[in-house]
């Protein structure tokens, strides 16, 4: 009989010892038959950061760019538009003196306008929200989220569109494309032209806006049908951009050749009836609801006409979808210029050349381009949304006066409020001013 290696039989014996235990045993080996492992028992739970990010642009360009000052002690300014007849003329060695007249002055006014923004949480959100796996400080991360968002609504305000076809509509309501219905804003009054008998005296409240169907609801006037255009008869808000640079009794086509007469500050529809009038826009490009390419002369021709009006454009506003097409137009120029300083004329002063702000801006003759994501877009005769329009400005004439800058008010009564929760408020008091309409100019009906 072979002698039996020691330590052969102590391994073994050792393996033997293992199987039998209560860790390694028969029954563990049994387990391992028909269970399997569960990350569902506690042993993982997922966890997310603090950090809350944006899937919104937030981007506030327009604003920023124009000067701001502020409101002063009167709601109105003036506006000077005739040198008076017959004041100055040749005067022979013997001749009479010329006819004393005096110059033509014209009024504007505008009361302040208030922008404001909400938020809030409940006193068991902002004590949870400090727990482990929680945001933190969920008060001041709204704080900070209603910040942004006071200053995009502001901004958004500043540039919604002042005339768009509706597509169908009844007595109380009327639908625009989705994504332009965020220029209709509540409180707004809303104007209609058919083609036939415009609603030119009133306006019918904006009372609710669904950005997700394009519905507008107002107060109970005419009939809105297909094709009828609606326009912006008075702002709630801040007078926008587009409701400056405009011309009533503008082409839009629609139902039977409807127009468009927005009103901006308390001027009378018969004051900026006819192109050319003092307060009408120097060059509102249309082609009647149908896209066109941006060119290089329809921009030249918006410059020129500034300048014959004796302003000096500053600024040329577009959307992200025009400055491409403006950068295909100029990119035979990229191979032979080079990169090169520029100014912007903010009031009455320039930046330094050069000077960088964190905006994507380029020239166009001298003239720094911008663009920003909230320039209202065109729509066509067969509802289809166009391109962004482009404005040529003298920002020389445009102002942003400030009556009380932002304020933060913070509600901590819950007795006031009948419930647990901490409520703060931000609103900003002010009014975009025009002193110079035919020094402003834009171009409509672009494709994307």
């Amino acid at each position: 009989m072979p002698a039996t290696n020691p330590s052969l039989a102590e391994f073994v014996a050792q393996a033997q010892r293992g199987l039998q235990s209560r860790v390694f045993g028969p029954e563990y080996l049994m387990k391992q038959s028909y269970f399997t492992v569960d990350t569902a028992t506690g042993v993982f739970n997922t966890t997310y950061g603090k950090k809350v990010w944006h899937a919104l642009n937030n981007q506030v360009r327009f604003f920023n760019a124009i000067p701001r000052v502020v409101w002063g002690p009167t709601a109105g300014w003036r506006i000077r538009s005739d040198r008076g007849s017959g004041r100055s003329r040749p005067i022979t060695e013997t001749g009479t003196l010329p006819t004393v007249d005096v110059s033509a002055i014209q009024t504007v006014s505008s009361l302040p306008r208030i922008s404001g923004t909400t938020f809030g949480a409940a006193v068991k959100a902002i004590f949870t929200a400090n727990l482990e796996g929680g945001v933190g400080d969920v008060l001041a991360m709204e704080q900070e989220n209603a910040q942004l968002d006071h200053m995009k609504d502001i901004n958004q305000q500043l540039l919604a569109g002042d005339a768009y076809i509706a597509s169908a509509g009844a007595a109380t309501t009327f639908t625009v494309p989705a994504s332009i219905a965020h220029h209709f804003k509540i409180g707004d009054a809303v104007a209609t032209d058919d083609g036939g008998t415009p609603g030119r005296t009133t306006g019918s409240v904006v009372s609710a806006v669904n950005e997700t169907t394009g519905v507008v609801t107002i107060a109970t006037g005419t009939a809105v049908a297909d094709g009828d255009i609606m326009y912006i008869f008075s702002r709630a808000g801040f007078t926008s951009l587009d409701d400056v640079v405009e011309v009533d009794s503008a082409d839009n086509v629609g139902a039977g050749g409807g127009q468009s007469e927005p009103r901006a500050y308390d001027l009378t529809l018969s004051g900026r009836a006819t192109a050319g009038d003092w307060n009408a826009a120097a060059r509102v490009d249309r082609a009647a609801g149908v896209g066109r390419d941006l060119s290089l002369n329809l921009l030249d021709n918006c410059i020129r006409d500034i300048r014959i009006n004796g302003g000096e454009p500053k600024l040329i506003l577009l959307g992200w979808d025009q400055y491409f097409r403006l950068e295909r137009l100029l990119s035979t120029q990229q191979r032979y210029l080079g990169q090169e300083e520029y100014q912007v004329g903010v009031g009455n002063e320039k930046t330094l050349p050069g000077t960088r702000t964190g905006f994507v801006v380029a020239t166009y003759q001298g003239i720094p381009i911008l663009p920003d994501p909230d320039v209202p877009a065109s729509v066509s005769t067969a509802d289809a949304v166009l391109g962004t329009n482009v404005y040529v400005l003298d920002t020389d004439y445009l102002e942003i006066a400030i009556a009380q800058p932002t304020q933060y008010v913070e509600n901590r009564d819950y007795f006031a409020v009948n419930a647990l929760v901490v409520r703060g408020l931000l609103y900003t008091m002010g009014e975009l001013r025009c002193n110079g309409f035919n020094r402003q100019a834009k171009i409509t009906d672009l494709n994307t």
